[in-house]
């Protein structure tokens, strides 16, 4: 079984046993995480939501709260001796997908 979930603005699929590195969420290793807006259900006979599925939601527990490999930016302008560079790190959670429950749908 697998299932679409937005969360940061984005849309995954994922399935049990997977670890996904979402936008930066809140908390600490170990905790508990509860996605629910779920935006499809799949497996067998696959449930699309309108927008969401109701009492659909994905369980998962925060494994790394980290920050993704350094992005180089580098700003150039020909014939004008102007360069910069700089760098960023976005920050994410790495999430294991441990249950997907679909609860009462319509």
């Amino acid at each position: 079984m697998y299932a679409v979930i937005e969360t940061g603005g984005k849309q995954y699929r994922v399935e049990a046993g997977q670890t996904v590195r979402f936008e930066k969420l809140p908390g600490n290793a170990g905790d508990p995480v509860v996605l629910d807006r779920v935006l499809l259900v799949g497996g067998g006979q696959p449930v699309v939501g309108a927008p969401l599925v109701s009492g659909a939601r994905v369980l998962g527990t925060v494994v790394a709260q980290d920050l993704a490999r350094k992005v180089v930016v580098f700003k150039y302008k020909s014939k004008a001796r102007y360069r910069r560079k700089t760098g960023h790190r976005q920050p994410f959670t790495a999430v294991r997908i441990d249950t997907i429950e679909v609860g009462v749908m319509k």
